[in-house]
Order: structure tokens, then sequence, then C-alpha cells
């Protein structure tokens, strides 16, 4: 008899416990963060406490990312399997899911794949479509050997030789880690995401549609999310809020900080 090997993985997490802004709020429910491409949990820390007065938030790291599991595989599917067993194995019902880039096209996924299940649905800047990989600069500044480096600056210098953007390679750092040795290391699995590069070409069903309620949260000046896809977009969540931030780009919940939270406080103010 043969057996059939699970590919799910036990995320890593961190959580937030709710803690109520007035005297008499209630908990809106659980809400779960899903990070994007190279982040991980350590990036929503300031977004998690801000939401955490309206309910308990779970960051979490994805399969290949932070302190989870690394794997061979690595599929917008697969991370859902991986969310779905995360939702099993904390007993959380109806969760409300953020999702940014990676993490958005997971939860959007989820929600075609499981209708009914979520109380709603954040998505910050990324359509349910295929999007190339092109990351061919944030790969090759995280291929060099590591080995005899003795400070985060030489790194970034070094890093600096393949991909020029301060910023990225800001954000790539955070990935970072210096081990008891003094040596450093990749939290992130390089070489599995290098081999996945198919990982956002057409990820979805077939047919996609969503009575969830949704909110869409995008950068104005973002190459991610052109006319078409909000067109598109539209016709697929039947229960949608689009809103814009000007001058923004794809990482709003950084770069745009307080606009990104006026608008996330302002959708879940109006809960209670």
């Amino acid at each position: 008899m043969f057996s059939v090997r699970r590919l799910f993985l036990k995320l890593s997490f961190k959580l937030y416990p709710f803690q109520p802004i007035s005297e008499n709020q209630k908990s809106i429910g659980d809400i779960i963060i899903l990070h994007g491409l190279f982040g991980s949990s350590k990036n929503w820390v300031t977004v998690a406490k801000a939401l955490s007065g309206f309910g308990s938030v779970y960051t979490l790291d994805q399969r290949n990312h932070g302190d989870s599991p690394h794997a061979n595989e690595h599929s917008i599917k697969l991370m859902s399997e991986d969310l779905e067993e995360f939702l099993s194995d904390h007993q959380i019902q109806n969760p409300i899911l953020l999702g940014h880039s990676m993490g958005g096209l997971v939860a959007m996924y989820f929600d075609f794949t499981h209708p009914g299940v979520l109380k709603e649905l954040i998505i910050q800047d990324i359509a349910p479509r295929s999007y190339p990989f092109v990351y061919e600069k944030e790969i090759a500044s995280m291929s060099f050997p590591l080995v005899g480096f003795s400070s985060r600056t030489d790194i970034d210098q070094e890093m600096e030789k393949y991909l020029p953007d301060t910023f990225i390679r800001q954000f790539l750092q955070m990935s970072l880690e210096r081990m008891d040795s003094s040596e450093y290391r990749w939290k992130l699995n390089v070489v599995g995401l290098n081999q996945a590069r198919r990982v956002f070409d057409h990820p979805f069903p077939e047919k996609i549609s969503s009575e969830t309620k949704v909110l869409f949260i995008v950068g104005g000046s973002s190459e991610y999310i052109t006319d078409a896809d909000k067109s598109m977009v539209e016709e697929t969540f039947s229960h949608l809020t689009i809103v814009s931030i000007p001058g923004g780009g794809h990482y709003i919940h950084y770069t745009h900080q307080k606009e990104y939270l006026e608008i996330l406080m302002h959708w879940f103010q109006n809960k209670n």
C-alpha cells in the first residue's frame, strides 16, 4: 500500500495578542499577515502591533523564509496548503487574511479554493494573475559565499555589485543572520527560491471568483497593478473596495506607513 507524502510545512510565526483600544471593544477576529517574496514576519512588526488593537494578529514566515522550514518545493498552492495546516493547528476559524505581493497571491488562492472560509481579505499591491520572476539581481546579491565576511557593512558592499538599490538591499538584509560562530547566513532558502522561477506563473485555478469582502490597497505609482488589473479585480471580487496611495510603490506598508495604517485603521474601526 502506497503512502501519500504530505508536503505542507509547520510554519514559524509571531503572535500579537488582542489588546483592545477601548474598554468595551470586542475582537473582530483573528488577523493573519502573509509577507512577500524575500520577506518575513520581521517586516510586519509595526503593522501587526497596530492591528492588535482590533484582534489577535499572527505574522507568518512562509516556507523558505524567516524561521520556517526550507523545502525544494515552492509554489502558491503549497503555501496555501501550509496556511490551511496552520489554521487547523491553531484552531483558527474565519480569519481575516492580509497578504502582500507573494503573500497576497497565496491569500487570494486560499480564498478562491476555500469559499466562505475567510471573514475578510486584504490584498496589498498584487493582482490575481501571472507575474514574471524578475529578481535576478536580488538572487545574485545573495548567492556569493559569506565565508570570510566579518561585518554587515562588508556584505552590503559586496551585494551592491549585484544590486545597486539600497532600499532593496536593506530589505533583503533583514533575513541576514549572524550565527554564534560569528559567521553570517541567509535565513532565506536562496537556492530553492532561485529554482522556483515559475512560482508566479499562472498560480490560480482556471475560473476565479469570490464573494469575500475584500480591500485592495495599491501603490499609485506601482508597476505591479495596471488599469487592466483593476478591471479584472473588479470582475473577480463582488464585494470590493480599492484604495490607492498616491506616489506609493510596491512596499507602501513601509515607505508610506502613515497613510497605509490610516487606511487599515479606518477599515477596521468601521467593524465596531
